[in-house]
This record gives structure tokens, sequence and C-alpha cells, in this order.
């Protein structure tokens, strides 16, 4: 390797260290909520109703936010909007830490959840600018996975903090981790080599409806749209909210092993991200196939457990929640697709189309398993039976449906336009197994 190319890749490297490390502490700030349940009851003395609000309303803006975010990144530069995107969550976490009423929290969760937005999207913009293409899918999935510890670290060390900080030094304690962040972006975030920030065209309302348009005109965006809604929810479900009440109260299982299954699953999630990248890197043509097996392989694990007479045994809600994790990581194929697909100039648009998907189910099935529960559960209160999760649970299979039909529609529309734009590279991949 030149001496230019090895400084280019150390550059590379930083920026890349950097920007997963905002994004890390974004998705510590997202789940920093999850041990802090029964404090915020205490606080802002609400229902448990209420406290699953904060859990739906980031998971709507994080999602609503998610074009918007794409086409600011393609006219401000990943860098700028990145630096917006901490900032902004380093004042709501402090405002959090300083909320008293419940309107309050919830403003402040709201612009965690907007601040949360603004940050996947533009690191891997960052990585597909950066990097050679031959890197860009296992970087990815680095970026997915290494980011997601950021939901372990909030575990113990929030808990620690509410312990003996109490709420509002824990969270004035958390929020300026952000004040370094952004220190360190302004000084080594780099848009491209040579740029320290890139700016595209000013874009109208009739332009962006247009390039919208285009990304999704594309079978490729649709595919990946669909991939990320078929393989995150059930793990994002579990993970942010109905995991440990169903482990505990569906299952049997204790308080202590509900959340080692939970550990367990955040694992999964770490060790499959990098063998996934590999995979798509020397096959990938093959990339909607490996995402149906593994939706298909989520869906025969739980028809498993929920059709067990009695409570699953332990082994096997641990293969639900490995098989399950799994999802997690297999959705950000669907950013392979959207690179693949798309020009650059579209790139973090269409990245922000898909990253819709697993979010959008998420939130649905969110709303759906609480309501099912109610609606199961004679009298009210939260004393939900297994018989109720198992009614709840079943919901996913609706969604599931709707998602694989998806996934073979536009693979094949996906390989028609290809054939149509590329012959050579259709007769090349049309002697393997298809995309």
């Amino acid at each position: 390797m030149s001496q230019p190319a090895e400084r280019r890749l150390k550059q590379a490297i930083s920026i890349w260290i950097v920007g997963l490390l905002v994004y890390l502490l974004a998705v510590f700030h997202r789940s920093s909520l999850a041990v802090a349940g029964l404090a915020a009851t205490d606080r802002f003395h609400i229902s448990a109703a209420q406290l699953s609000t904060f859990t739906m309303l980031q998971l709507l803006v994080y999602a609503g936010m998610q074009i918007p975010v794409g086409l600011l990144v393609d006219r401000f530069g990943p860098r700028n909007v990145l630096l917006v995107g901490a900032t902004i969550l380093t004042f709501a976490q402090a405002g959090f830490a300083f909320s008293d009423t419940y309107l309050l929290a919830l403003l402040a969760r709201f612009f965690v959840g907007l601040g949360d937005a603004m940050t996947f999207v533009c690191v891997l913009r960052l990585v597909n600018t950066w990097f050679a293409p031959r890197r860009i899918p296992v970087i990815t999935q680095l970026t997915g996975v290494i980011g997601q510890a950021g939901a372990i670290i909030a575990a113990v060390p929030m808990t620690i903090a509410l312990s003996h900080l109490g709420w509002t030094k824990a969270y004035l304690l958390a929020a300026s981790l952000g004040i370094v962040l952004v220190i360190a972006l302004l000084l080594v975030v780099h848009d491209a080599p040579g740029s320290r920030s890139l700016r595209g065209p000013t874009l109208s309302v009739s332009d962006i409806r247009t390039s919208l348009a285009a990304s999704w005109e594309h079978p490729g965006t649709r595919l990946g749209f669909w991939m990320h809604f078929s393989t995150q929810f059930s793990a994002t479900t579990l993970g942010l909210l109905w995991g440990y009440p169903f482990f505990v109260r569906g299952e049997g299982q204790s308080k202590d092993t509900a959340g080692l299954l939970l550990t367990i699953m955040v694992v999964a999630v770490m060790c499959a991200g990098p063998a996934l990248g590999w995979r798509i890197t020397v096959r990938p043509w093959h990339r909607s196939t490996l995402v149906l097996t593994i939706v298909l392989s989520i869906v025969a694990v739980w028809t498993v457990v929920l059709s067990w007479r009695g409570d699953a045994p332990l082994w096997l809600l641990v293969v639900l929640v490995v098989v399950t994790g799994v999802g997690g990581p297999a959705s950000m194929i669907g950013f392979d697709l959207g690179r693949t697909s798309n020009p650059a100039h579209r790139l973090a648009s269409a990245t922000g189309i898909i990253n819709q998907g697993g979010f959008y189910a998420s939130l649905v099935l969110v709303v759906a398993i609480g309501l099912i529960l109610d609606w199961k559960t004679p009298g009210g209160g939260n004393d939900y039976s297994p018989s109720a999760f198992r009614w709840a649970m079943s919901f996913q299979y609706l969604l599931w449906s709707i998602g694989l039909v998806q996934i073979w529609r536009y693979r094949r529309r996906a390989r028609a336009r290809l054939k149509a734009d590329d012959p050579d590279l259709w007769a090349e991949q049309s002697r393997a197994p298809s995309r």
C-alpha cells in the first residue's frame, strides 16, 4: 500500500471511529430509560401505559425523521448533520435530567429521538465515502453491532449512577459525554478526502419530490426497505419494551433470567453482524436469499415457543433470543441494497427510506402487543397471563407475512431491472443462485 493510500485509510478509520462513538452514544441515550423505568414512574407519577409512551414516541420520531435526515445529509453533508444531532442529544438528555413533570419529560425524549435519528444515516454516508467498496459491507455491519453495545453500556453504569447520584446528576453525567464527542467531530471528521464539509445543490420542493420518487422507484431500494422491515421488529420490540415482561409473565422466568436472555440477544446481534457483512461481501447476489432464510428461521423458532405446552424450557428461549437477535444485523443488508441501487447523490435519502422499515414495523408491533394484552386481560391491570402473551406475540405473523411477500416481489423486480440496466452484470450473476 502506498503512503498516500495508507494515510487515507488511517484518516478513514479515525473518522469512522468518531462517527461510531456518536452513534454508540445515541444508542446509549435511546436505551438509558430501560433501566430507569421504576424511577421514572415514581418521579413523574405515571402509569405503566404512560411509561411505554416514551418508547413509542422515540420510535415514531426516529422513523419519521429518516427521510428528512437523508435529504439534509444530501444537502448539507454528514458532518454538519451529525454535529447538529450530537448537540440535540446533549441538550435533550440534559433537559431530561431536569424534567420534573411528565409533559416536560416527553418533550425531552422527543428531542432524544430527534438527535438519535440524525446519527446512523450520517455515519453510513461517511463509511460509503471513505472506504473502498469491498470494505463497506463489513464496516457497515461493524457500525451497527458496535453501536448496539450502547444498550449494554447503558444498563450497568446508569443503574449504578441512578442509585448513587440520583436522577438529575445521573442524566447530566450521561449528557456531558456529548460535549466531548462534539469537540471530536469538529476536529476529526471530514465529509470527503480534501473537503471538510461538502454541500449538495439546493433542492426545491419539486426537486425533493423527484429525488425521493427516483429513490423509491428503484426496486432495489424497495427490496432494501422490506428486508429492513421484516428482520428487525422482533428483536427491537423484545429489547426496548416487551421482552422482559414476556419472559417473566409469559414464560415464567425469574427477573434475573429475563435480563440475562435480553443480554444474550444483544451479544448475538454483535456476533452475527461481522459474519453477515463478510457473507454479503463474498456472495453479494445472495443477499435477499440470506434475508429470507433468516426471517423464516425466526418465524420457525417463534412458532415452536408459542406452541409449546406450558412454559418453554430455558434452552429454547436462549435459541429464540439468539435467532431473533440475528435479525438485527440482517436488517442492515437492506442498506447494502440501497447502496448498490442508487447513485451517490441519492444515497442518504435512499438509506433514510430503507431505515424506516424496521422501526415502523416495531412501532406497530409495540402498540399491537399492548392493545392485545389489555384485550385478553379481563379487569385491566398488568397481571398478564401466558395465554395473553401468546395472542399478543402472534401478531408478528401478520408483519412477517407482509414482509416476506414483498421481499419476494421486489427481488424479482430488482433482477429484472438489473437485466435491463446492465446485461453484462446480469449475465455474470445469472449463472449463480438468485439475488
